[in-house]
């Protein structure tokens, strides 16, 4: 006799590919992360930690949501700490849902909003992104009904880089009040764009952060939530109490205090590697999916070749298919230098 839910039983695990990344032996260009290590500030705050004397004790968190709020100009009372970005979309999930619920997610995008859609046993609508109108707005909207308790929109999308503008954010909270919009700003820092400053007027919407991708934290698992102060409540009552681990809080608050290793490499992605890339891409005439963060997907005539001869030169990129089923590959861009090995290599096919 089985003991767990039957739904949660005939469910698949979200299994990202990870097997034979080692970032001593290849470029990882395949999850999006940050392409160099982190700052030798954090390395040596956490060295200091574990040296203290006080790894035995429970977590205590200190004023890092005070730091959080100071970084993102929003109140204290709207920002609670997750163990990462993942627990951050789990927590709203099961806060805002009930079995037989409905969520719109539109799609193709980041497999973690389906799996908790699906431990909540809820009907998942599905809009889909196209590559020449962006995110599908209207049919999101068209979308919601009585039964909706959950809108998911990636800020920007992964895997297709694309952005949504503020104001189809606020359209779509006004068009559904008594449900929760939630709202991943994981690449905020690449992007710029956020609707922090509406959580007041718009109180169904819930923000989810990271120190995963810019700051180079994902090991550490630290996230965050932003939404209007009645909101966190409800969620710390779901979130354990020592759920975060207390290095992640120690490497965060060393990362705020040097946030220039973090600007400077966002700035030569976006501004030089980026654009390196793109015009690489027009010469040699490869679609790809307009991007406003650090990846790009990309259609070549020859993927499966590709993706080959970029394993044989150790770099890893992350195969994904449209929904028509033409394969392409999602690419991370890191340095200059590392764009440029990548295009010699890309040349050679």
């Amino acid at each position: 006799m089985a003991i767990f839910k039957e739904h949660i039983r005939q469910m698949g695990a979200y299994k990202p590919p990870l097997e034979g990344r080692n970032p001593h032996s290849n470029l990882l260009l395949d999850f999006n992360e940050r392409t160099l290590p982190v700052s030798q500030p954090i390395i040596k705050a956490l060295t200091d930690y574990i040296h203290s004397g006080c790894m035995q004790t429970y977590p205590s968190y200190g004023d890092i949501t005070q730091r959080l709020a100071c970084y993102c100009s929003v109140d204290e009372n709207q920002v609670m700490i997750t163990n990462g970005s993942d627990q951050g979309i789990d927590l709203i999930f099961r806060a805002s849902c009930k079995a037989g619920d409905e969520a719109i997610i539109p799609a193709p995008t980041f497999a973690m909003y389906q799996q908790c859609a699906q431990v909540e046993n809820l009907t998942i609508v599905e809009p889909f992104y196209t590559q020449n109108g962006g995110f599908p707005t209207e049919s999101v909207i068209n979308a919601i009904n009585e039964k909706t308790r959950i809108i998911v929109i990636a800020s920007p999308n992964n895997p297709c880089g694309t952005p949504v503008s503020k104001e189809d954010i606020l359209r779509i909270a006004a068009a559904a009040p008594f449900s929760t919009v939630l709202v991943d700003e994981c690449y905020y820092e690449y992007t710029k764009f956020t609707v922090a400053n509406e959580l007041n007027q718009y109180p169904n919407i819930v923000i989810t952060r990271t120190f995963s991708k810019t700051w180079g934290l994902p090991s550490i698992r630290f996230g965050y939530i932003l939404s209007a102060a009645e909101n966190i409540p409800p969620l710390l009552n779901i979130r354990g109490p020592y759920d975060i681990n207390h290095l992640a809080v120690v490497a965060a608050q060393a990362a705020l205090d040097n946030p220039e290793y973090t600007t400077q490499y966002v700035d030569e992605v976006m501004t030089v590697s980026k654009p390196l890339f793109e015009a690489w891409l027009q010469d040699n005439v490869i679609d790809f999916w307009r991007s406003c963060t650090n990846y790009i997907w990309i259609f070549p005539e020859n993927p499966e070749t590709m993706n080959n001869t970029l394993i044989k030169a150790g770099i890893l990129v992350r195969p994904k298919s449209d929904r028509e089923g033409r394969q392409g590959l999602r690419i991370t861009l890191g340095t200059r230098e590392q764009t440029e090995r990548l295009i010699a290599v890309l040349d050679s096919v």
